[in-house]
């Protein structure tokens, strides 16, 4: 009898679940659009959108999180690697798998402080 064959995570940084608003722009264009961040790590996003773009698009991405009780941000620069259309609640729309394509050094320090207490705050509820 054959062993199960397991998935074998192929990614560098582990992704943490999160449910963050961000706002995008499309390079070169004013107009702002909003979506969810679903899942980050120090390499990608995988964000929630009701917009239909396109594969290789580049976004200027704005993802807003809470720091103690004040509210922040960090800003990166993705690139669409891939897209799903996605059927969450009443509401149709797009998943986006997304390539981080530049981020200063400050910022780049926000989104591991973030990523950081995402992973202790679930290895606290695993602890439960």
């Amino acid at each position: 009898m054959e062993s199960p064959t397991y998935f074998r995570e192929r990614r560098k940084y582990p992704r943490s679940m999160m449910d963050l608003p961000l706002e995008y722009r499309m390079k070169n264009l004013p107009q702002a659009h909003g979506g969810l961040v679903v899942n980050a790590s120090e390499e990608g996003l995988l964000i929630h959108s009701i917009k239909d773009m396109p594969v290789g698009l580049k976004l200027n991405i704005i993802v807003l999180f809470p720091k103690g009780f004040e509210l922040t941000n960090f800003e990166v620069s993705a690139e669409i690697i891939w897209k799903d259309f996605h059927v969450y609640g009443n509401s149709e729309g797009f998943q986006y798998g997304l390539k981080i394509i530049q981020i200063m050094d400050e910022e780049h320090s926000k989104l591991k402080q973030l990523l950081n207490d995402l992973y202790q705050l679930s290895e606290v509820s695993y602890n439960f």
